[in-house]
This record gives structure tokens, sequence and C-alpha cells, in this order.
């Protein structure tokens, strides 16, 4: 059986000004394993995709993905997911809109991977598992935020800022250290999703002079 990424709307308005994607992580259990809309890297990202929903107040667009696959397979990653729903994303509105992703651990990685796509104006990547190599194309103009804990003992912290020093070089990018804070966001979970949600919102909604 051939395994499909989904697109979850959770908010679209009529006429929105942005567009939120909305990334889940989560590890390889076994070999082209679909991943679950129950498991706990799925579950995590609900309450912020519905965080961010509140917060655009009718102007943005908020959609979560369902990865094709756990974890990070060599031949397809979550970056191919992410370009496939942001086309589609754009054919079910009509257009293409300025676009933010926001993702959590793999998330975070497929997020700054994909933040050179088209649509993209900024990307978000919460407790990344990342390396410091993974500067994709592209990233002239785009916006990105980095918010890792450093008690993170799944998704290193040292290497989530050797690549915001390596991004730094081809856009904008800010690092927000939560102290204290670990993988799951349980803890300090405030201090991980506020930055979020306010970078998204001045990215997408900000009056262009004030970006």
């Amino acid at each position: 059986m051939e395994l499909q990424p989904k697109l979850i709307p959770v908010r679209v308005p009529h006429a929105p000004k942005g567009v939120v994607l909305v990334l889940h992580g989560g590890a390889a259990r076994r070999d082209r394993m679909m991943v679950s809309p129950t498991q706990l890297s799925v579950l995590r990202m609900i309450p912020i995709a519905r965080t961010l929903a509140r917060r655009g107040k009718g102007e943005l667009a908020v959609f979560r993905l369902l990865n094709s696959r756990r974890g990070w397979d060599a031949h397809h990653t979550p970056v191919h997911d992410a370009h496939w729903a942001l086309d589609e994303i754009a054919e079910r509105l009509g257009t293409r809109l300025p676009t933010s992703l926001v993702g959590h651990s793999l998330g975070g990685r497929a997020a700054l991977l994909a933040a050179g796509a088209r649509d993209v104006a900024s990307a978000v990547a919460l407790a990344p598992w990342v390396y410091p190599t993974d500067v994709a194309p592209g990233l002239e103009g785009r916006r990105l935020l980095i918010v890792h804990g450093d008690h993170d003992r799944i998704a290193s912290p040292e290497r989530a800022r050797a690549l915001a020093d390596a991004l730094s070089g081809h856009a904008d990018v800010r690092y927000v250290n939560v102290v204290g804070g670990k993988h799951a966001m349980l803890s300090h979970g405030r201090e991980f999703v506020e930055p979020a949600v306010e970078f998204v919102l001045e990215t997408l909604l900000a009056p262009v002079g004030a970006r």
C-alpha cells in the first residue's frame, strides 16, 4: 500500500491573508510505518495549531500535516510531504499566500529545510532535531525562529545553535533558549509556544514596514 500524507484543516477563513502549516515530529518505528493520528508527536501539535488559529483572528488559514510515514526515510522525508502540502493548500485556496511553517522535533527540521519553498515567508522550529549542515537553498528574505530547551536530551541544543549560526548567513534568524526546557515541551510549554505564535503573527500579519 502506498503511504500518502494527509492535510487537516484547523481553520480556513473565507479570505485569509496568510497560511500556517503545522508539522509534527516522531521517530521511525519500522520501515515505512504509517503515521497514526493518535501518536503523541501528532497530538502534541494540535493545541499549538488551535492557538495559532485563534490568535490569527480569522486572518490565517491553519492546517496540520500528517506525514506519509514516520521518521525520516532517506528516500522520502517529511520535507517532501511539506512541499506536497504547500501545493495542496494553494490548490484548495485557489491562490498562493505567504506561509509560515511550524514544526516540532523532526517536523522542525522539515520546516527549516522546506523554508526555501516559493510561498514560505517564515519558519519556526521547536526543539528541532537537526544537523548544523541543514541549510536549504533559497532562504534569502526568509525569517526563521528556533526555540530550544537547554535540558533537551533527545534533540541537541548545541546542534540547533550551530545550525542557527550557519543559517544566519542566509536568512534572518532568531534563537530562543528555554531554560530548563525539555524535548516534549511539557514543562515551560508557554515559553516554547508564545514566541512561536508571536513570530508567526509578526511575519504574516504585521504591516510590511514593521516586519
